[in-house]
């Protein structure tokens, strides 16, 4: 059986947003807040389908979203999360915020795993290429010997929240 279609294709717009479209859809999201995506269009007066609001919304309107240059602070963040976390860009950009999972894989592929690479670290396992390549085991400002071993593929989610318990909390269990 399956799902049923979201929108009439015949009916809808393709490629580009105008201002307006934009401004029908923070004006409705204003008004009514985040929610059922696939109604979203025709109650807004819009003749787009509802993944392409949504994903509108998400990755360009939404704002609470960043613009601009990533902060070294956010260098940090990426890297450490990634040893952790490996390729799952969504998780790393719910704990770095106003940044899209989409927007931070970009950035993790055109700037820090060169960054990586050329202090001789290798981007996946986040240890040294080889011992000469980097003697100190430093890249980014971060000192790799002290970081957490990559998670293996079989690790759950549950296991990962485990990991950012803050240490305040873990200090009044004992």
């Amino acid at each position: 059986m399956g799902r049923s279609p979201c929108c009439e294709k015949a009916h809808t717009n393709k490629g580009a947003w105008t201002k307006e479209e934009d401004e029908r859809l923070i004006n409705y999201i204003r008004a009514h807040g985040e929610g059922d995506w696939r109604s979203l269009p025709k109650a807004a007066g819009l003749l787009r389908c509802g993944k392409s609001c949504r994903l509108r919304w998400i990755n360009y309107l939404r704002p609470d979203l960043k613009r601009g240059n990533f902060t070294p602070q956010e260098d940090e963040i990426i890297i450490k999360l990634h040893s952790l976390l490996g390729n799952k860009w969504s998780l790393i950009a719910g704990r770095l915020g106003g940044r899209t999972d989409n927007e931070i894989k970009n950035y993790w592929n055109t700037h820090i795993k060169r960054k990586l690479i050329n202090s001789g670290i290798d981007p996946q396992t986040h240890r040294p290429l080889t011992a000469a390549a980097s003697p100190n085991n430093t890249c980014c400002g971060l000192d790799l010997r002290s970081s957490t071993p990559p998670l293996s593929n079989h690790t759950t989610t549950k296991n990962i929240f485990i990991i950012f318990i803050p240490e305040s909390s873990m200090d009044n269990s004992s």
